[in-house]
């Protein structure tokens, strides 16, 4: 191995990503999606989306983040999260807390969550009324509870600038009242979220991850197709999206990690694309400045290794090899053959381990049951140590 291979591989390795990883969101407890039924009322697409403010609900929440952690620390985890169970959604209580953005699940066109089956529900589109202004942080409150909580190493999520984006209604166009020109939306978006970054930053942050799925959306034909109609050129889009991402991360202080997740959609056990990552790798592993990809890897529809051949020396891929909407648990030796399969692609050293996505994207979860949740965790911390040596 060489002077520059071993400094490469002694600066990928050190901190986070973890070798056995997750992506954030975890299962709510029956007693939770109750007491929030209870408290806020029913949730239809356009009520009860923004972030709450229920004292009682916050207190019983407190108990169940402690319990996630107790469970991610049981299973031998180096990292805990708070579960994102506080959110509604791994998305809206983020963007509908700043002023300027609407969200409506009506929308989509031919884009429409799916399952075996087929088409199953319509998308979330956003609306822009007024101009975008940051909003007090629902996120970052509940990272300082979590980071007072745990000894482990305090992960948050925060979902991409570029979904709103791609989830215009009306096309895709804006209000020209509001935005002459996508320029000044940009520079308004990207403003909020370097702002939300700040907050979480002054709140003890350090392990971030952007959690996208424009990018893996984007090697679907049918996603090309539909950005084709409102006017987009995709691969023009996916370098917009990549130095979108790098503006909005790019105030951090030196020692945050960022991670960037891709997926293809992860909703109650649905999913919404599918598609090699050939059509996107080369941007994105190469021109997004975050230390690690995690890459949904758990099915056919996520297609082979092969675009790994365009992950450069100092970025890490964690492999999103179990599945975190389905309640088979994967065997250790199929994980590790598929763990070898990569690695003849890409360095072993450059790899790491994950779900395939959260396991609760939405606060109804992906069907299956907390046990078999807990010992997917336990899984991914038994392959790390038998492959890696330690997770």
């Amino acid at each position: 191995m060489s002077v520059q291979a071993t400094a490469n591989t002694a600066a990928i390795t050190s901190g986070p990503p973890f070798r056995a990883d997750h992506v954030g969101s975890l299962l709510r407890s029956p007693e939770l999606k109750k007491a929030r039924e209870t408290l806020l009322g029913p949730h239809t697409a356009e009520s009860n989306i923004a972030p709450h403010d229920n004292a009682q609900l916050r207190a019983f929440e407190d108990e169940q983040i402690r319990e996630a952690i107790a469970m991610q620390e049981r299973v031998g985890l180096r990292l805990a999260t708070d579960g994102e169970l506080r959110r509604r959604s791994w998305m809206l209580e983020l963007f509908l807390a700043w002023e300027g953005i609407g969200a409506t699940r009506s929308g989509g066109g031919p884009i429409k969550w799916r399952n075996e089956t087929g088409a199953s529900q319509d998308m979330t589109e956003f609306r822009i009324d007024r101009p975008i202004r940051w909003g007090p942080s629902a996120i970052a409150r509940a990272f300082r509870f979590l980071k007072a909580e745990t000894r482990l190493v305090a992960k948050v999520g925060l979902p991409s600038p570029c979904v709103v984006h791609y989830f215009l209604e009306k096309g895709g166009k804006l209000d020209p009242k509001v935005y002459g020109d996508q320029e000044a939306f940009w520079d308004d978006l990207i403003a909020a979220f370097q702002r939300e970054v700040l907050e979480l930053t002054n709140a003890g942050a350090t392990y971030i991850q952007i959690d996208d799925v424009c990018f893996a959306y984007l090697c679907d034909p049918v996603h090309r197709a539909h950005v084709q109609s409102r006017g987009y050129d995709p691969d023009a889009l996916v370098r917009l999206y990549a130095d979108k991402i790098n503006q909005a991360i790019s105030k951090a202080p030196a020692n945050v990690t960022f991670t960037l997740h891709t997926c293809r959609g992860n909703r109650e056990g649905h999913w919404v694309a599918e598609g090699a990552y050939d059509a996107v790798a080369e941007v994105l592993f190469n021109a997004i400045n975050v230390k690690a990809f995690f890459l949904e890897y758990d099915s056919d529809r996520a297609g082979g290794f092969g675009p790994l051949r365009f992950l450069p020396p100092n970025k890490m891929a964690v492999l999103g090899l179990v599945s975190s909407k389905l309640p088979a648990l994967e065997s250790e030796a199929a994980l590790t053959a598929r763990i070898d399969a990569a690695a003849k692609v890409a360095s072993l050293e450059q790899l790491a381990i994950s779900p395939q996505c959260g396991f609760a994207s939405s606060y109804r979860g992906n069907p299956l049951s907390m046990a078999e949740q807990e010992a997917k965790l336990r899984r991914l911390v038994e392959v790390a140590e038998r492959v890696w040596g330690s997770a």
